[in-house]
């Protein structure tokens, strides 16, 4: 993380996060950094689909897809980069392991990461299995492969 903050502070780009079953585990590495405060505009943990929609999420994407699909995921990167102005947003949604009794469709065990690229309004995707049989680290599996997308895109 910390060599994609330098790199973040160097290209003088900035990044905001929209997580759910991740709880800000992804903000709170960034924020571990020295210089975080350079790059990072916002982030917001959204466990409802009520706050998810208030943020900007279209609920008819949520009601379409489902809460726990890339459909979902892409609007929360990209609606938390343009409420925040920020070159890079960061979406997650999933479950880690769990059934939500609010929301029963999706797999227990799956989470969807997208990582919006403002500058050229693209979506980088990624579906990762979370099977271990710790929140901590089925949250460090989402953490690697958000910091794999983030090295080959900023």
């Amino acid at each position: 993380m910390k060599e994609l903050v330098n790199k973040l502070i160097e290209k003088e780009k900035t990044i905001s996060t929209m997580e759910s079953c991740t709880g800000g585990y992804i903000v709170n590495e960034i924020t571990n950094i020295e210089g975080a405060s350079e790059v990072l505009k916002f982030s917001a943990v959204t466990y409802s689909n009520e706050y998810k929609i208030k943020l900007g999420v279209d609920k008819n994407i949520i009601e379409k897809y489902s809460v726990y699909s890339i459909e979902t995921a892409n609007e929360m990167s990209k609606k938390i980069s343009i409420f925040t102005n920020s070159d890079y947003g960061i979406g997650i949604t999933g479950k880690l392991n769990r059934v939500d009794k609010n929301n029963l469709v999706g797999s227990d065990n799956k989470v969807y990461i997208s990582v919006y690229d403002r500058k050229n309004d693209k979506y980088i995707e990624s579906v990762v299995i979370v099977d271990k049989k710790t929140r901590p680290e089925n949250k460090r599996i989402v953490l690697d492969e958000v910091i794999k997308i983030l090295q080959n895109t900023i």
